[in-house]
């Protein structure tokens, strides 16, 4: 029989310390790999703007500033809304403030490759650019509303807001690392526009674990949707409190701890928290009771198993649900691609414990600093062996921290690094960040050599216990590349089976489904793709096409009629990307991102042009300049033709006399002439920004 405690919006003293509430009470839970990837920031092509005061013909915009937009999506496959360009104001127009500072990302999850399914049919909205925001109507009476607001899209950026009358309930806040296709970004974060309308009817966040895709974007959000009171268990309430102290400038948050077996209270709503498994402590999934049925909400799960057969934990897990029907199962969907089931941790841990008992010399062990359990039991193994343990890597000291507050790990073995060298080798094992190549990560400072305290040596034994995140391969190679320079051993999960995901292979899920009788289906976390071939998964297994969602971010999904019928409504909540910028919090301009992908890609030309204040003429041959784009003294033919187009360019357009009108039209129309015949002779498209100096 469940233990059930009931919580009405309670949070810590005023006076005490958030972690001061935390208790010991371990759980065995789940978290996906983080995952952190080392990009610098591509801001030359501003700083160039702005230290001449000009844009390029490109990247001026007439458009106004605009508040969000929202995407119109598919009902149903019927009547989908036109859709017209993007709009969005300007980073650093009006944006918050971060009293953090910038941090260096390393690769997220994700990338799953970009394989799609056959088109099954289903009830799904479609991804289309935002275009003029429409009228979102009140939700109506008897109608429970669910809007995704982040993660379905994408792995990463998790948060879904659940409404019903006056009420909003929000679960999860995370963010995305940004990749390539946005250079210069620091992280996504959810468009919360829709909650910061309604900021007055949200009265809970719920948190389902520690991961930064599901609490990393707390601190740029929560002042937005009104301070809310949050619940989390143990392991993640401290993670999100050692976060928040990194934004002195934000009030204190609602921190209420809630533990495996609590039932809460919130507005309508009445939530029921249980036990997961993942890769980090106090994992847990949501039992939503709304006035129309129960929602079961997973985020990352994965199902604790030996040889394909889930353990009896797991088992009693969900007898939970053993004869109830629940109105709707929403799941994660990351790694429905895999077939089969994953290994369990416990054959990883135990294969992990024979590489460190049988090493002769000194071992280093890499992995993602958030699978937790592991690092808690590869310590608990070394100092069974009679080893020191050195911690290198912040986040890995942060997270093994954390573990040591909390009771979780007890260790007495573990040392600084400036004490490894007071112990012979084959008496210390070291945990370090960087598996993914990560450029200033610890391992890779110690592949590079330039690791001030750390030399690798021929008798060193390095484990990567984790796989390769698709997008990394490159930097992994480079890394190995380093790594048997120095002589030492390498293992890898290819090697042996050192490594196995937070998130459930398809037969993993496919069990889970099992478990739980649903009426609606929702897969969340993952790309489009993924979801489409979990809501497959679905249908295989009896659920009708008519009771599958695949959900786009801003999807606003209702059941109503009583719980009996679900829709897709055609407006959408505002969903236009929200980038963490450096200091600026807003919706970057898709014209920001694309000049520095410009910049990054093909380089920059800059024409320098000075005209007569009386004659509208030049006055002298155009001075131009060239950074990525060609080397100027080995293309004067190319000069010599530009130069003229320039000339050509310039006496057209100031025909009609030197004014500001001309000045302006002769700026863009001398960038549309150069950008277009540079092209042309090149097949390059460099930023080209236009000077014109009037004397």
């Amino acid at each position: 029989m469940e233990e059930k405690k009931h919580i009405h919006g309670r949070r810590p003293a005023s006076k005490r310390s958030t972690l001061s509430y935390y208790k010991n009470d371990r759980s065995t839970g789940p978290v996906a790999d983080q995952k952190i990837v080392d990009k610098k920031e591509d801001a030359f092509g501003n700083a160039i703007n702005k230290a001449i005061g000009v844009t390029s013909p490109e990247s001026t915009s007439t458009a106004p500033q605009s508040a969000q937009t929202n995407r119109p999506a598919q009902h149903h496959n019927r009547g989908a809304s036109s859709h017209g360009p993007r709009t969005s104001r300007p980073a650093g127009d009006g944006a918050q403030k971060s009293g953090a500072p910038r941090q260096r990302k390393t690769m997220r999850a994700g990338g799953h490759g970009n394989d799609k399914p056959k088109n099954a049919n289903y009830t799904h909205t479609s991804k289309r650019r935002a275009g003029s925001t429409l009228d979102i109507p009140k939700v109506e009476e008897g109608v429970l509303r669910i809007i995704p607001l982040g993660g379905v899209e994408q792995v990463g950026q998790n948060m879904t807001a659940i409404e019903y009358g006056d009420d909003i309930i929000i679960v999860d806040a995370g963010i995305q690392f940004a990749e390539v296709d946005h250079p210069g970004v620091d992280y996504i974060i959810p468009n919360t526009k829709y909650l910061e309308d309604r900021v007055e009817k949200i009265r809970g966040l719920f948190i389902t674990h520690g991961h930064l895709d599901h609490i990393g974007a707390l601190p740029y959000i929560i002042e937005k949707i009104g301070n809310p009171q949050i619940y989390s268990r143990q392991f993640g309430a401290v993670m999100i409190a050692k976060r928040h102290e990194e934004f002195p400038h934000l009030p204190k948050i609602n921190m209420n701890i809630v533990g495996a077996e609590d039932v809460i209270k919130s507005g309508v709503f009445t939530i029921k928290t249980f036990a997961i498994s993942h890769t980090i402590p106090d994992s847990m999934g949501l039992i939503i009771q709304t006035p129309v049925g129960e929602i079961a909400f997973i985020e990352d799960v994965r199902v604790d198993n030996v040889d394909g057969i889930p353990t009896e934990e797991e088992v009693q897990q969900y007898k939970r649900f053993a004869g109830k029907e629940m109105l709707m199962l929403t799941m994660d969907s990351t790694s429905i691609e895999k077939r089969g089931f994953s290994l369990s941790e416990q054959v990883i841990v135990k294969n992990i414990i024979e590489i460190i008992k049988n090493v002769p010399g000194r071992i280093i062990i890499a992995s993602f600093a958030s699978q937790v359990e592991r690092i808690v039991a590869i310590i608990d193994a070394a100092e069974s062996f009679g080893k020191k343990v050195v911690i290198e890597g912040r986040s890995m000291k942060s997270n093994v921290e954390i573990s040591k507050q909390l009771g979780i790990l007890k260790s007495k073995s573990i040392i600084g690094v400036e004490e490894m060298h007071n112990y012979p080798p084959n008496k210390i094992l070291m945990l370090a960040t960087g598996s993914q190549g990560e450029e200033f990560a610890a391992l890779a400072r110690m592949a590079n050599k330039t690791h001030r305290q750390v030399t690798l040596q021929v008798s060193d034994t390095i484990l990567l216990s984790s796989s390769v995140i698709p997008g990394n391969d490159r930097d992994i190679d480079k890394l190995k590349d380093n790594l048997y320079r120095s002589g030492a051993k390498i293992i890898t999960y290819r090697d042996s089976d050192v490594h196995a995901s937070g998130h459930g292979n398809r037969e993993e899920l496919r069990w889970i489904h099992q478990q739980i009788n649903y009426r609606f289906f929702m897969p969340v976390h993952g790309n489009h793709y993924m979801l489409a071939q979990h809501a497959e998964m679905s249908q295989t297994l009896g659920t009708s096409k008519d009771n599958l969602v695949i959900p786009d971010n801003g999807s606003i999904v209702e059941i109503y009629d009583g719980g009996k019928k679900i829709r897709v409504r055609k407006e959408k909540a505002p969903s236009d990307l929200v980038t963490v910028d450096g200091f600026n919090i807003g919706d970057t301009q898709e014209f920001v991102i694309r000049d520095r992908k410009m910049l990054a890609e093909d380089g920059m030309f800059v024409v320098i042009a000075t005209i007569d204040n009386a004659t509208g003429r030049l006055k002298k041959s155009p001075d131009l300049i060239s950074r990525g784009f060609v080397y100027l003294k080995e293309n004067q033919d190319l000069l010599k033709d530009t130069r003229m187009i320039i000339k050509r360019s310039l006496e057209t357009s100031m025909k009609g006399g030197l004014n500001a009108a001309s000045l302006e039209y002769a700026k863009s129309t001398l960038g549309d002439a150069v950008s277009k015949f540079l092209f042309q002779k090149t097949a390059k498209r460099p930023l080209v920004i236009p000077v014109i100096l009037s004397v």
